[in-house]
């Protein structure tokens, strides 16, 4: 079982692909947990294994071995069926938002397909919850008639995260969530969602390459590094006393951040 203080506990998790005859072992041995109202950031290079095993905590990619706890259940061994009934909780936002939204879709569409996957919330309540979402990530009620290639960037990224505090979801991976955007978009999104994070008491596994990202995001990082997390600690640990070398090496790679 997981222990109570956490909402998420990650046992032991692996992942090797195949490909033309060669075995890449993507994540390897992986362990962390998180609890109510945190951001844990993975950080790496590019192709170190992080986003593979952001995908595996929702089962998008299934681990070869190892545990997910959350709220009592051990996801690895759910059935689908069963999986998607605990996907509304624990939600996903890629890097490319275009890619996340329907582009056939109306953003009000999209919303209420999202609300609805609730079985618990009535049809009636779904035009103020798609009301009541757009303003919550500072948009406007008529943008809710607008198709996604009709908006910026940020003003994508805005829809998704919309969308996947629709199922008021206690987990939301962030994947890159901002890389794709320019600086000052960048900022706006980061703010946006700690104040999202703060409102509504939701909890962040925030997977990024950006150092500097991450000490404006997280509370804890896990320093990831050929599949295997190396080091782990609070951010004022891992700012100001690494212990790793590789650890050490990324943050002499941002030296103008202090």
């Amino acid at each position: 079982m997981m222990k109570s203080e956490y909402i998420l506990e990650v046992r032991n998790i692996s992942k090797t692909f195949k490909a033309e005859g060669r075995v890449t072992k993507a994540v390897d041995d992986v362990s962390f947990n998180l609890q109510k109202g945190e951001t844990l950031a993975i950080v790496g290079e590019s192709g170190c294994g992080k986003s593979t095993t952001g995908r595996m905590l929702l089962r998008l990619l299934e681990p070869d071995c190892g545990e997910i706890w959350f709220k009592g259940k051990n996801l690895c061994t759910l059935s689908k069926v069963n999986m998607r009934r605990v996907r509304p909780e624990i939600q996903i936002v890629f890097q490319d938002p275009y890619g996340a939204l329907n582009p056939r879709m109306r953003v009000r569409e999209l919303l209420e397909e999202a609300i609805l996957s609730n079985p618990n919330v009535s049809k009636s309540d779904v035009t103020k919850r798609c009301n009541d979402l757009i303003e919550s990530v500072e948009m406007k009620e008529e943008d809710l008639n607008k198709y996604p290639h009709e908006f910026s960037g940020g003003q994508r990224q805005r829809l998704v995260i919309a969308r996947a505090i629709a199922t008021n979801p206690d987990i939301i991976i962030c994947d890159e969530p901002v890389s794709a955007l320019d600086l000052l978009v960048q900022a706006q999104i980061l703010n946006l969602l700690k104040d999202l994070q703060k409102k509504l008491q939701l909890s962040y596994v925030f997977i990024s390459h950006d150092l500097s990202v991450v000490k404006h995001m997280s509370d804890r990082i896990a320093i990831m590094h050929t599949g295997r997390i190396v080091e782990m600690g609070t951010k004022d640990e891992i700012f100001k006393s690494p212990k790793q070398h590789y650890t050490k090496m990324l943050l002499e790679s941002i030296l103008p951040i202090k």
